[in-house]
């Protein structure tokens, strides 16, 4: 472990180092702006000093609910400042999951965004009765009238640069030890009450200095913030590894700004879970498909190339002098524009948070935008393995990062050990002593180690389904392959304890609906695009073509085709964009039990 025994203590170092080096950007008013290392930190100091003026006592807990932007980054600083822990809120949590997180943290002070996000926590329906001070970043005139105890981010600021004992933070910035908590991150909930994961000051200082030790992260690097910092991914490799290195953090302005930002920021790296780069593939060849014939044969010619190059790369051979050529010229050609599109800057990008499918490493990789692809939960802060440079495999999620343990239990579950593993979960010892029975953190992923020491998750115990006949089927291997495929957008396999798969799947709309205008087919709305025969037959087209590459008892024997997307809103999807099965499976109850009738 370095020298700094907290979060705390690391920020502090670095302002010393970095000081006048821009830190976070952030778009105001439609420009960028800036704010050094040393801006930063004079928010910070000012802010941590409103909150003691407040009340605020060591160990308290903050809960924040917001957007990723330069505030949350400054409220978090602080607080670990102060010696607290933050308590962290999806933006798009409902006003009772936003409660139950406050209440159950008893979180004393809440921070948040803007009057959208005041409103959930003072919706009728919802009692925050710990809460003593609501700070808001965005007030809108007459918004500290709501309530006696709401008051607005800059109004703390002022308290703080008033207060009259601001050594009490410089004691405090000490306090904090390697084993104190330093937030609580709450699962996703996909089954029952979400829980608080507690991490603390020693499971990200390790995560930071184990995991920059083998990935090719500078401190030049750019970094654009997207994935919420409620995820402990974003929490850990986008913020305080980016703190860590001295990098630039900037912050979109949203996921459906991502490619206008990109642009604009034309970050070096990034941070993303695999539907944004199924999304960006998607779009890709979607484009093609649309363009002329030359143009589809040039682009299969360059992945052609590509794909050649890429065997000769991950078997550490050299490259044939025609290769070498033709690769130039392709790069020139086709993958150039690709890496434009990501902003033209791009040395490489890390995925996390699922399985990416192989074909998507594939095809960016060969591309010459490098995704190196890792593993880890909340409960590990989250990195337990990472393909490298150095050690980089397809089809898996690297090799153990250095300080970490991992084994494979006799029914498959890979079990971790380290000092990134959580402290437990809060107010929680039961699920706590499971979790961690016999010293090992259960991570509930299936998964096995090939001789070279790389990693590969077959699926998630909880989601492996076992058919009536006994067959183990891991239906994420399934979905990912369909998803490939220009028609398809989402999709939950079903199967567990049932005679045969099947499927609720849910068109790529956009292009659904392009090739049925194309057909000359009659359609209003969505409902009777998904009741047309012929685009149940172009679906159909997509399952079997998956089929043919999986055994019988792996195959899709029945679908329905769904006008209804999975969304966050509707709660079939988590934050980070995960499928909610069970909550998936509740609403399409009836389809699904009319698909296994004879």
């Amino acid at each position: 472990m370095s020298e700094e025994k907290n979060l705390a203590q690391m920020w502090r170092n670095r302002v010393a180092k970095f000081g006048d080096k821009t830190c976070l950007r952030a778009k105001r008013d439609g420009e960028w702006q800036s704010w050094t290392y040393k801006d930063v930190d004079r928010k910070v100091r000012d802010f941590a000093l409103g909150l003691l003026a407040l009340g605020y006592q060591r160990q308290d807990r903050i809960s924040i609910l917001s957007e990723n932007r330069p505030e949350w980054a400054i409220t978090d600083l602080a607080c670990q400042s102060l010696g607290g822990v933050l308590a962290t809120i999806y933006a798009t949590n409902t006003p009772a999951q936003c409660a139950y997180i406050i209440n159950n943290s008893e979180s004393k002070f809440a921070v948040l965004s803007n009057n959208n996000q005041l409103n959930k926590l003072l919706d009728k329906k919802t009692e925050i009765p710990t809460v003593k001070h609501l700070i808001i970043f965005d007030p809108l005139p007459g918004i500290t009238d709501k309530d006696p105890r709401v008051k607005t981010f800059d109004q703390v600021l002022t308290m703080g640069r008033r207060y009259e004992h601001p050594e009490e933070l410089d004691k405090l910035v000490d306090q904090s030890e390697i084993d104190d908590v330093a937030t609580l991150i709450y699962t996703s909930g996909t089954t029952g009450d979400p829980k608080g994961v507690m991490l603390t000051h020693g499971n990200f200082l390790s995560n930071c200095r184990d995991s920059l030790s083998i990935l090719p992260i500078k401190e030049n690097e750019s970094f654009l913030s997207f994935l919420p910092l409620s995820h402990s991914l974003e929490r850990m490799a986008g913020h305080f590894s980016a703190l860590y290195l001295g990098a630039t953090i900037s912050y979109a302005e949203s996921i459906d700004a991502l490619r206008q930002n990109l642009q604009e920021v034309q970050p070096t790296a990034l941070i993303s879970v695999p539907r944004i780069y199924e999304k960006f593939y998607a779009a890709i060849t979607d484009g093609v498909a649309k363009g002329p014939k030359a143009k589809q044969k040039l682009f299969a010619w360059a992945i052609k190339v590509g794909r050649d190059t890429l065997k000769y790369e991950m078997e550490k051979k050299a490259l044939p002098i025609s290769l070498k050529v033709q690769y130039a010229l392709a790069d020139k050609l086709v993958y150039g524009k690709v890496k434009t599109a990501l902003g033209g800057k791009m040395r490489f990008a890390i995925s996390g948070g699922a399985p990416l499918a192989p074909e998507l490493f594939e095809f960016f990789y060969s591309m010459g935008v490098k995704i190196f692809e890792g593993y880890g939960l909340t409960e590990t802060t989250p990195v337990v393995t990472a393909n490298t440079p150095e050690f980089v495999r397809m089809g898996s999620v690297g090799r153990v990062i250095p300080g970490v343990t991992v084994k494979i239990a006799e029914d498959g579950e890979i079990l971790v050990k380290g000092p990134n593993v959580m402290k437990g979960y809060w107010n929680r010892p039961e699920d706590t002593a499971e979790a961690m029975a016999g010293g090992w953190f259960h991570t509930g992923d299936i998964g096995v180690i090939d001789n070279d020491g790389f990693l590969k998750i077959t699926d998630r115990k909880k989601d492996l389904i076992v058919t009536a006949g006994g067959k183990n089927v891991a239906p994420q291997n399934i979905e990912n392959m369909l998803k490939m495929d220009r028609y398809v957008e989402q999709l939950n396999v079903i199967g567990d304890r049932r005679k045969y798969l099947t499927a609720v799947i849910v068109p790529a709309f956009p292009e659904v609906e392009a090739w049925a205008r194309q057909k000359g087919l009659k359609f209003a709305n969505r409902t009777e695009l998904v009741a047309l025969p012929e685009a149940r037959a172009l679906i159909q087209q997509s399952v079997d073509k998956v089929n043919g590459e999986l055994a019988k008892y792996e195959s899709i024997k029945k679908f329905h085709l769904s006008d209804t997307e999975f969304t966050q809103d509707n709660g079939m999807l988590t934050p980070t964009l995960k499928v909610k099965r069970k909550e998936v499976n509740k609403y399409f109850a009836q389809q699904i039990e009319r698909m296994y009738e004879e």
